[in-house]
Parts: C-alpha cells; structure tokens; sequence
C-alpha cells in the first residue's frame, strides 16, 4: 500500500463517522492523520518496518488508536473498523458528500427523504426540481447542488500531483527490479507536473519487451488489466488510476520521450517548426528525408531545431518555442532557492506542532527564517486565536527565538477578511506583526464583483503583506470562487502586496498562468507550505513545480531573498 491509500481510508472513515454525527474529535482525529499521512516523504511500510508502532506514534497525529489500525493494515491489507463502516454506507452514497454543496446532514435527509443514494439519483432529482422544496434546501441551494455535481463528474477521474507521483515511482520501482529494464520514466502531464493528473504514461528502455509486459502486469497494485501487447500494457490500480506501460528500444527513448510527455500545442508547433525545416519529428526519431539523423536523446529535438533546451513544465505551447529560439527562457526557480516559508500553523490554532517544532524542521531544510502565522479570531474551526490568545502566542515565539539558535522565527497571522472586506484583527494588532497574510475562509459564494471588492480592500491595508490562496480552489472538491484575478493583481502592484503560491497540493493556488502574469507585473510572489505540521515542509516541491510552469526564476519569489531584504521587503508597505 502506498501512503496515499492509508491516507484515502482515514479521509472516508471520518466521511463515515460524519455520517453517522459520531464524535467530532474523533472524526477531525482521522482527517489530522489521513493529512500528515499525505504529506510523509517515506512510506508508512517502511516506517513501521524500522521501528514498529512507536516510530508510527512519532507521526504527528498518529496516536495509539490509529498506529493499531496502520498495522493492521500493513500486516492484513484489511482494517476491520473501515469494513464495520463500510457495510453501513454504500459506495455511492458516501460519494454524495464529496459533492460541493452537499454535506453529511444533507445526504441523510435525502436519504431518508426521497430514498437518493447516488449522485445520478441527486442530479436527476435536482434536475426535476423537487429538492427546492424540501427543508433547509431552497432554490439557490438546489442549483448549488446542480453546480456541484458537474464539478463532482469533472473532477472525480482526475488525481492529485502527489498521488500519481508517488504511485508512478513505485510503478518505476517495480519495474527496474527487471534486470531487462535499462531506464524508466514517466512522461504526459505527470512529467510536466500538471497540477491534477489523469494517468500515467511510463516510458522504457529494454531489448526484452514481452519479459517487461509480463512483469509490468503482474504488479501487486494492478486491479485489472485492459490490454497487453508486444511493447504497450495497459491496466488499472487499485486506486482507479490507468498507467501505461511502453517499451523502446534506446535509439527511439528521446524523441518518444519528447512525444509522450507533451503537451499537445507543444508537439504541434515543434513538429511545423521541423517540416519548414525539411525534417520530420515523431515518437520514432528526427528524419531529414528518409535519413534518420537524431532520436536517442531528448536533447536532440531542440539541438537539431536550433532552440535551447525547454524544460518539460514550460511545454505547453504558451511560448516557450519563441523563447527557446531567442535565447530568452527563463532560469526556473529551485527548491534550493528557497530560503524560508512565510505562512505555517502551530498548535496554538490547527496545527500538531509547536513553534519550537516547526523552527528547528525548518532549521533542518535549511532556511533562513520561518512565520509562524496561526489563524485569527473569526476562524474559531481551525481554532483561531484571539487578540489576548494572539499576544500570548508573540511570546512564545520571542521565547522560541531565544532558544532555537540559527534560524529567524517571524511574528505573523493568517487573518480572515470578512464579507465586507474587514479584517478580524485591528490595525494596533496587525502592527506589531512581521508577516501578515490576508485569506478568504468563508462566504465563498459571493459574486464576483463583490468577491474581487473585498479582496481588494483588505490588500489595502497597510499592514497586509500577503494575499493566501487567491481564488480559494481545493482541487477535486472545491472549484475557485468567482473573482477577478487581473484586478487583483492590479491591486497587488498598487498597493505593494504579494501574492501567495500555496504549494498545499490540494490547492496549488496561484495558477502557473497567474504567476506568470504577476511576474511580467513585477509582483513578487511568496511560495508557502501552509504547513500544519513539520512533515508538510515537503510540500515545497508541488509549489516549486507549479512555479516553475509559471515561468518563475528565483528573483520573481519573495522568499528567496536573504532575511534582511525580506525584512525590508515586507516593511515597505508600512512606510
């Protein structure tokens, strides 16, 4: 089992038990562990494997209880309690409270109500129009619900960056086990690091093709297979994903590398730029005439075509070919580049670590700095902090400095902009902050006009440093609220306010087109974890990667500048 399916059993226990309106501790107990599950960078298995249950207790979040239940899983493949569960919620009545608008109270009521059990019986009777009148519903909500469920079909055969890539490194694994395997690599949107993935496409090197169909087909993880042939498998995993498996031979590899990653626009603008030039591009090789000339290397494609070498990120036909051939493609920003992290939660608010936790992690990846910027009042879900709690907490962060000795730990909040564009603190609060990082956390259905209004006056304030999440998606449950970017970022360079890239891979928001927009605006853009325990840290990489599909160099990135002119930076606001 891979940490993603550990992860996905805990989400859909608490799912259940917010079914059942069983205990809330309990149920934010398996979403806290199913989260810092998705965010380890090793196995669970090899975890346990190590040290047992107690190195799984040292996880945060995982308690007694849950440590039990991954070994259970790990030694039987099965967890009795999901079982007991499971047998009380059919598969695809569970999956309508996946649905946006929808919500476990809602789902018993038309349940009981008018016996809906699926989403298609939810969007035929939303359809029909016979749920408006029901209690608590209405017409807005019900068309809502109908927005909801096209999203929902949307969305449910899409899987999030960090869960293809884990399952295509283990497929990787798997197959370089074959001694017959000279090279793997996956390729598609998986290469480029599209945010949400599909499928995934995986490349080999080999003479011995059907030994590595036969091997390919027979990985543990493999549910079914859809076809096998003499140099390409296809199957699907336990988890719903297709992965793809081809074999070359090593004079092939580059130019079907190039190929299958993509993207689309890319090929065909690199393919016309080839047949102006009397040559032909395709998966099999570069042929000028019917003399094969390149194909083996990736690099070749580019060589030949007299462009630079376009990293995969930047393939998608958004003008990166004209750049290659100017010599103007950007030097993409590093996950070395970075020098700290400016928005994370400690257990003061919703996270599993305190202050001291969280700077000597960040101590150890080497930053500069970290801000600790826990919730405000108006978020009292994720226990936000009031204004006494939130002068109690700069204490403890005075503390924290004095006592972890080679990092600088910064004053900060993540506040809540109200409805109306107000802010939970006051500005005698707010100044006494280094880090200040205004978010939208509710009311997420206002319209747009409204919606842009009211992010643009909280970035007024003087004492605003950061915008979080700018348009609030949560990929795969939550599509962005309505609100006009190019205003916003209108308003970030009036106002000097930076803009957050929340490397959350559930959120992975500032899109690449936007960070490129704001970079070209001269606005410099913060990459941030958002981290509510120490192992999130890792989610760096998915914002480094979307960053870097935005056309971002180092220079374009608020936090990898040293401290003292990140310290300047954030001060000029104030000036």
């Amino acid at each position: 089992m891979e940490n993603s399916d550990f992860a996905n059993i805990f989400w859909q226990m608490a799912e259940f038990l917010e079914l059942k309106d069983d205990n809330p501790f309990k149920i934010r107990a398996y979403q806290k562990a199913a989260m810092n599950i998705g965010s380890l960078s090793e196995s669970l298995e090899s975890i346990y494997k190590k040290g047992g249950l107690p190195s799984l207790k040292e996880i945060p979040g995982i308690g007694e209880a849950i440590a039990e239940k991954i070994e259970e899983l790990i030694k039987t493949g099965k967890l009795k309690a999901y079982q007991k569960l499971e047998k009380e919620f059919p598969k695809k009545f569970v999956e309508l409270v996946t649905v946006p608008g929808m919500g476990p109270k809602t789902a018993m009521m038309l349940k009981k109500k008018l016996k809906i059990d699926s989403v298609a019986k939810l969007e035929a009777a939303a359809k029909k129009g016979i749920l408006h009148n029901l209690p608590g519903m209405g017409e807005k909500k019900e068309q809502n619900i109908l927005k909801g469920v096209e999203q929902h079909k949307r969305h449910i055969s899409r899987f999030l960056l960090p869960v293809a890539f884990e399952h295509a490194q283990a497929l990787v694994d798997h197959l370089k086990k074959l001694k017959e395997v000279e090279e793997a690599v996956p390729g598609g949107s998986l290469r480029r690091l599209k945010e949400t993935i599909g499928d995934i496409d995986i490349l080999v090197i080999s003479e011995a093709p059907q030994k590595v169909m036969d091997h390919f087909v027979k990985y543990p993880e493999v549910e079914r297979v859809l076809a096998k042939g003499e140099t390409k498998s296809s199957v699907v995993l336990h988890n719903g994903m297709q992965a793809d498996v081809r074999v070359l031979p090593r004079e092939d590899f580059g130019a079907a590398l190039h190929y299958f990653t993509g993207g689309k626009l890319h090929n065909i603008a690199i393919r016309e730029m080839a047949q102006d030039r009397g040559m032909k591009v395709s998966e099999y090789g570069i042929f000028k005439g019917k003399k094969r000339v390149g194909g083996e290397k990736e690099g070749d494609i580019f060589r030949l075509l007299g462009l630079e070498y376009i990293e995969p990120e930047l393939r998608e036909g958004q003008g990166e070919i004209e750049a290659a051939k100017e010599g103007k493609l950007p030097k993409l920003i590093e996950i070395k580049n970075i020098r700290g992290d400016l928005h994370c939660h400690t257990s003061a608010s919703d996270g599993s670590n305190t202050i001291e936790e969280m700077a000597e992690a960040a101590k150890k990846l080497g930053y500069e700095y970290l801000a600790i910027t826990d919730h405000s009042t108006s978020a009292r879900i994720a226990g936000g902090l009031t204004e006494r709690e939130l002068f109690a907490n700069l204490k403890k962060i005075d503390a924290a400095n004095k006592k972890v000795k080679g990092i600088t730990i910064l004053k900060g909040a993540e506040v809540d902009i109200s409805p109306e564009g107000k802010l939970d603190y006051s500005d005698s609060i707010l100044k006494e902050l280094d880090v200040v990082i205004a978010a939208v956390h509710s009311k997420f259905t206002q319209n747009k006009d409204d919606m842009t209004k009211r992010v643009i006056k909280a970035m007024e304030n003087k004492y605003v440093n950061i915008l979080a999440h700018p348009t609030g998606r949560l990929l795969g449950s939550r599509d962005p609220y309505e609100i006009d970017m190019e205003k916003v970022l209108e308003a970030a360079k009036r106002t000097g306010t930076f803009i957050e890239l929340n490397a959350q891979p559930t959120r992975l928001d500032l899109y690449d087109i936007y960070c490129r927009e704001a970079a070209k605006m001269g606005i410099l853009i913060a990459i941030n974890t958002d981290s509510h325990s120490t192992m999130q840290f890792e989610n760096m990489k998915w914002g480094i990667a979307t960053a870097r599909r935005g056309w971002l160099e180092a220079k374009n990135v608020l936090n990898c500048l040293p401290l003292e002119r990140l310290l300047k930076k954030l001060g000029q606001k104030r000036s």
